[in-house]
Order: structure tokens, then C-alpha cells, then sequence
């Protein structure tokens, strides 16, 4: 399945948790956007729930997958060019300045990503080894901006990015990467079949009823890690089943 242009223009998608206590799963609350087992689908980014709710200016991102959550990785090739990036992906009806990027520039969403044939986190050391540049396998956070992207299919999206010799508004945490994406140090958490991003906001951005969804999905580097340099290649599901936002972040 590949991720439409017609279908996230008009859809946005954003999801949450507030624990891992029982009872506090995405697929325990009565407001989840919910979406039935697929047995043909990989149990862990078959999604059963997701919600979204938020506490002052932090928003708790969350899903209820099929399996356990975060247990499947992509598989290294060597190389950064053509390597592959699992996701679970939480995209937002947010203006992208609301993170820090240039304002109107595409669709803001929250990422959990694991790939391991690149670093894009050099301020963290996820896997507590002492060198913060060999991490990318360990799951971690991003906020990335989505923009229709033809060079990577029709109706295909992309992590936009961004051009020589133009300086776009960019997060503080901006990795250094030549595309549209944050690296705020958000710690993905997993309990089962929950996977759980807290992610913190500043406190004069409105975050009242922001429609969401739950998406799973793989992203490809270019062969040649050239425009477009980040592209959606497959959607492995959706809560909704059709992107149509139900959900709201209370």
C-alpha cells in the first residue's frame, strides 16, 4: 500500500498513550481509533488502536499493535544509499512551526524510526555505548515534514527537503541532514504490544482537538542519497483504514 496524496491532504495523523499501566493501553481507551487484527499483516505493525491525549503542553503518542511492539527491524544492506527506515508514524494537523520548522511547508508528524546503516541522532547515545553516531538501529524520535513527492511515485510523500542555497526555518535539534527532520531526544518506550512516545511542546502552541490516526509504514534513503532523499515506500497500515481522522486529541 502506498501512502496517497489524495488521502493524506485531506488526513492528518496524530497518536498518543498516558501509560502502560494495565487499562492504559491505546486499545483500553473508549475514544481509540481502532482497526480489526490482520493476520496477513506483520504482527507489530498491524495496529489494533491508537490514541492521543495530552497533559498541559506534552503530548502522549501511543498504539496497540497486533504483536510486540518495536520487535521487527529492518535488516542492514551496508550502505546509507537505498537502506531502509521502519516507522511508526504519527502525522499532526500541526502547522510545522509549531515544532520550529518553516511554517506551511508540508504535513507535521511525529516518527518512532529504526534503521541501522545511519546515525541522525548525534545529540544521543541510545544505546549507551559512549559514541552517540552508531545508534540508528535503536529506536528514536524524529518530527519530520511530509510533502507530496512525484519523483517517488504517483501520489507518493517524502521528508522534504531542502534545496542548496536556501536556509528554511529549522529546529534547534535539526541533525544536520538535508531534509525537513528533527531529532528532540523523545524516547520511544515499549511495554508488549504498546509503543509510547511522550513528546513536549512549547506552551503557546494550541494543541486542543488535533485530529489523529495511527500509521505503520517503511521509508527508503535514495540509492544515490540525493532529492528526493527520503521517500514513503510502503504502508503497512492504517488505524483508520482510511485516513479520515476520528480521533482528537483531548
Amino acid at each position: 500500500m502506498r501512502l496517497s496524496l489524495p488521502k493524506i491532504a485531506t488526513a492528518v495523523v496524530l497518536s498518543a498513550s498516558g501509560g502502560f499501566a494495565d487499562g492504559d493501553h491505546a486499545a483500553d481507551m473508549h475514544d481509540a481509533v481502532t482497526s480489526p487484527a490482520d493476520n496477513t499483516k506483520v504482527a507489530d505493525f498491524d495496529i489494533l488502536a491508537a490514541h492521543a491525549h495530552r497533559n498541559g503542553n506534552v503530548v502522549t503518542f501511543h498504539m496497540t499493535t497486533n504483536g510486540i511492539a518495536g520487535a521487527s527491524k529492518p535488516a542492514s544492506t551496508g550502505s546509507v544509499g537505498g537502506s531502509d527506515v521502519w516507522s511508526y508514524v504519527w502525522p499532526t494537523s500541526l502547522d510545522p512551526s509549531a515544532v520550529g520548522f518553516e511554517g506551511g511547508t508540508g504535513i507535521l508528524a511525529m516518527a518512532a524510526t529504526s534503521h541501522p546503516d545511519f546515525d541522525d541522532t548525534p545529540l544521543f547515545d541510545e544505546n549507551g555505548d559512549g559514541d552517540p553516531a552508531n545508534d540508528g538501529l535503536e529506536w528514536h524520535s524524529h518530527w519530520v515534514v511530509l510533502t507530496p513527492t512525484e519523483e517517488c511515485g504517483p501520489g507518493a510523500l517524502a521528508v522534504r527537503d531542502i534545496p542548496d542555497g536556501t536556509n528554511p526555518k529549522l529546529p534547534a535539534t535539526w541533525p544536520g541532514f538535508p531534509i525537513f527532520l528533527d531529532s528532540p531526544g523523545f524516547t520511544p518506550l515499549f511495554d508488549g504490544p504498546e509503543i509510547k512516545v511522550n513528546a513536549g511542546f512549547a506552551n503557546d502552541v494550541e494543541l486542543s482537538d488535533v485530529a489523529y490516526d495511527g500509521v505503520t509504514s517503511a521509508l527508503r534513503v535514495n540509492v544515490n542519497v540525493h532529492a528526493p532523499l527520503l521517500c514513503v515506500t510502503d504502508v503497512f497500515d492504517i488505524a483508520s483504514g482510511n485516513l479520515s481522522l476520528p480521533g482528537k486529541v483531548k
